[in-house]
């Protein structure tokens, strides 16, 4: 089965194309065929990246570096609808594609961001379930419209073909009220759904069932914090395979400090600073979500590597910044490790959590005490690949794991389609 799995933005729709089914998933012998990215859709020009690629997507992370680069050119795309017929244009292309024709396509699964409380699973779309999505635009208002754009572009071009919503909020819907639900009258989370929801769901749920593969001992039989860490960022404790608490919140603003988000916060402060400021409600909102963060810290940038560079270079806003990102993780590792009556294994993943050996040794610096010790050497190696990082006396192991939530969407699709067939 041929899955092209579609991860649609605002301006912007992220493919892949991977080769599997029930038998390869159990295998773990799927192949991306191809993945590629249409960005800057309704400007001038748009760009396409593409790489034909024919790779088992569990040894990629080893091999991105060896990896053809990216085929990029400009192109005019003034929507979504257009940017997926690019995209079909460009599998099916007689040098370049993979597929002879849009037909050999079997499934498509789409990223759609927040499911609300209604969906806990991945499920086939139909329009029950569109307007499902719909219902929870509130809750994600840059996000689920641009998810159902692409869904309905995609719906135009290959009508004959079953689609399937992945949500990423959906792995946190195991959560206990305990953890969900805020200090507001009940009244209010009855009548306006105001809980905390959490995101990344599907990164947090690969790298947990990568380690399972890794260990040998499946995530169901452990106690796991893992820490996705990108230009947004989040935490989740998962104990014995489920998620019972996580960072990001009602939206993705709460918790760890990001790239130009705040995080955690007096609720209150803003009232204050939208007061003294002359602020109207969305430029609160956008100071806190678009120039706060490590760029409002550091005064450098949201780029982590830039940050680091600066630092190294003798910028204290940007060693203040680094020195508060890695605090607040430590203490969510020790707040998770204290929910859960212990934790067995701390996975790093994303952008920064792949790539960065600092951020992972500060954070996990001086937790000794609760068994997590990382090895130097080990952590320098693991730069970008996948690994064990704790040292061999540590009780705690400590990894880094690149995330793959594309996987993850063709794996569902497959198991929807075939838990609708049966």
């Amino acid at each position: 089965m041929k899955v092209l799995v579609l991860n649609c933005g605002s301006s912007s729709v992220k493919f892949q194309l991977i080769e599997t089914d029930l038998q390869r998933i159990d295998q773990q012998e799927e192949v991306v065929l191809a993945q590629g990215l249409v960005e800057k859709i309704g400007f001038s020009p748009s760009i396409l990246r593409y790489q034909r690629l024919n790779e088992n997507p569990l040894k990629m992370p080893e091999l991105k570096d060896t990896l053809p680069a990216p085929d990029k050119e400009p192109i005019e795309v003034l929507g979504h609808e257009e940017a997926i017929q690019y995209v079909l244009k460009v599998l099916t292309d007689a040098e370049r594609g993979v597929v002879s024709s849009p037909d050999e396509i079997d499934a498509v699964g789409h990223r759609v961001v927040h499911g609300g409380e209604r969906f806990q699973t991945s499920v086939l779309i139909t329009d029950e379930v569109v307007e499902g999505i719909h219902a929870c635009v509130e809750f994600a208002p840059l996000h689920n419209p641009a998810n159902l754009k692409g869904y309905y572009a995609c719906k135009e071009v290959l009508p004959n073909c079953p689609h399937v919503a992945v949500f990423d909020t959906a792995f946190h819907q195991s959560m206990p009220p305990k953890a969900y639900l805020y200090g507001l009258p009940y009244g209010i989370y009855q009548k306006h759904g105001i809980r905390r929801y959490g995101f990344h769901g599907i990164s947090h749920r690969y790298v947990s069932y990568r380690l399972g593969q890794l260990t040998g001992v499946h995530r169901d039989e452990l106690r796991i914090i893992t820490c996705h860490l990108g230009n947004g960022c989040s935490m989740t404790a998962l104990d014995h395979g489920r998620s019972v608490d996580t960072t990001m919140g009602f939206t993705p603003l709460e918790g760890l400090l990001m790239g130009t988000r705040t995080g955690d916060m007096d609720p209150s402060i803003i009232l204050s600073i939208a007061a003294k400021e002359e602020l109207t409600w969305g430029e609160a909102n956008s100071l806190m979500n678009k120039h706060s963060g490590l760029l409002g810290i550091s005064g450098v940038s949201s780029d982590m590597r830039e940050i680091e560079k600066a630092a190294a270079e003798g910028n204290e806003r940007a060693k203040l910044a680094l020195d508060m990102f890695s605090y607040r993780i430590k203490k969510y590792l020790g707040a998770y490790a204290a929910a859960m009556g212990g934790v067995d294994h701390v996975i790093f993943t994303g952008g920064i959590g792949e790539n960065s050996e600092m951020v992972r040794r500060d954070s996990c610096l001086g937790l000794g005490f609760m068994g997590v010790e990382v090895d130097e050497q080990r952590n320098k190696k693991c730069v970008g690949h996948e690994g064990k990082i704790s040292t061999e006396s540590s009780r705690v192991g400590v990894w880094a794991i690149p995330t793959n939530e594309e996987l993850v969407f063709a794996r569902d699709t497959v198991r929807c389609i075939e838990g609708v067939t049966k």
